[in-house]
């Protein structure tokens, strides 16, 4: 068995390279399957791919696929399945959210109103259901139905856990595993399953996902105490009440009425930045950054030793490789 070394860091762009004829394909097959007649819709859908991220999750499943094969039409609509999916949760997350702001552009909502962005959301879902029904890869729909159970669990227990401030480090994993690792964990297990028939290695690659995102939401949560270029603002979780691991962590061990008083000051009304002085203070004090960072690289790590176990194209495996690498270490 083979042992990787950490691998440089490379840009998403360097990333991409090996798969650009598949990544352009990738596109080709997502643009084709957000086709409609509705004058309002179109506009919409082209507005929505103008403003694409870094598909990091399609990127996912075609590495994946490539893992244990030849990227095919079966990983490439596998792909637009996991982003027509992603993207109608995002759509929906900034109704919910009453966010107005998405990777520094207007979001559906605030440019055509929360009914509008409802509707959007349940056209892109039925979209990717009607692509695996129509190609009969049942196996990718109840892969994606899934994760699609689980972040709907994952957002409505965080919701639940902000309103009473008690979420404890147990809890915390329980929501991030199913709100953000799940779909990754997903991507991970259609690549493979577009390639590779034995379902002990899908759902090995299953699990390798689900720990790549542990330490994804891990790395945003940092994001929260301190700059980076990942459009998310400093200090959002603190406005929004959400108690993410180097709070939690903090929490567990400050004196009682140290804990007492950081949840009177997430919960009161203090002007924002005196706000987020005060809990970045105290996390430090208690070494809550510090606690967070060794558990996202404990994730890393650990996902690291499923690749390794795989006997698969160590080309391709060092290529997702240098994928994790880019998702734990970016500050974007």
């Amino acid at each position: 068995m083979v042992t990787f070394a950490k691998p440089m860091s490379s840009s998403i762009e360097q990333i991409k390279k090996p798969i650009l004829k598949e990544l352009e394909n990738f596109e080709t097959q997502f643009r084709q399957s957000m086709k409609t007649k509705v004058p309002l819709l179109d506009t919409i859908m082209t507005y929505i791919v103008k403003r694409k991220g870094k598909q990091i999750r399609p990127i996912f499943v075609l590495y994946s696929a490539a893992l244990f094969g030849e990227i095919n039409d079966k990983t490439l609509r596998g792909a637009s399945l996991v982003e027509l999916l992603h993207t109608a949760t995002l759509v929906h997350d900034d109704v919910v959210d009453e966010s107005y702001k998405r990777r520094g552009f207007f979001s559906i909502n605030a440019l055509w109103k929360n009914k509008i962005a409802v509707l959007v959301g349940d056209f892109l879902l039925s979209k990717g259901l009607l692509l695996s029904v129509q190609n009969k890869d049942f196996d990718l729909l109840e892969i994606l139905s899934v994760a699609v159970q689980e972040m709907s669990e994952g957002e409505l227990l965080q919701l639940e856990r902000a309103k009473f401030m008690n979420a404890t480090e147990e809890v915390y994993f329980e929501i991030i595993r199913k709100k953000t690792a799940s779909l990754i964990a997903s991507c991970c297990q259609i690549g493979a399953a577009s390639t590779q028939p034995d379902v002990e290695i899908q759902e090995k690659m299953r699990k390798f996902g689900e720990l790549i995102g542990l330490a994804f939401q891990i790395r945003d949560d940092l994001f929260d105490f301190g700059e980076n270029k990942s459009g998310k603002p400093a200090g959002l979780d603190i406005k929004e009440k959400k108690l993410t691991l180097p709070i939690i962590y903090a929490m567990s061990q400050a004196p009682s009425n140290e804990t007492k008083n950081i949840r009177q000051v997430i919960k009161g009304k203090l002007p924002d930045n005196q706000k987020m002085k005060q809990v970045v203070e105290f996390i430090k004090k208690y070494d809550g950054i510090k606690y967070a960072t060794s558990k996202m690289n404990e994730f890393r790590d650990q996902a690291f030793q499923i690749l390794d176990s795989l006997e698969t194209n160590i080309s391709q495996k060092n290529q997702l490789n240098l994928l994790v690498n880019f998702v734990i270490d970016r500050n974007v």
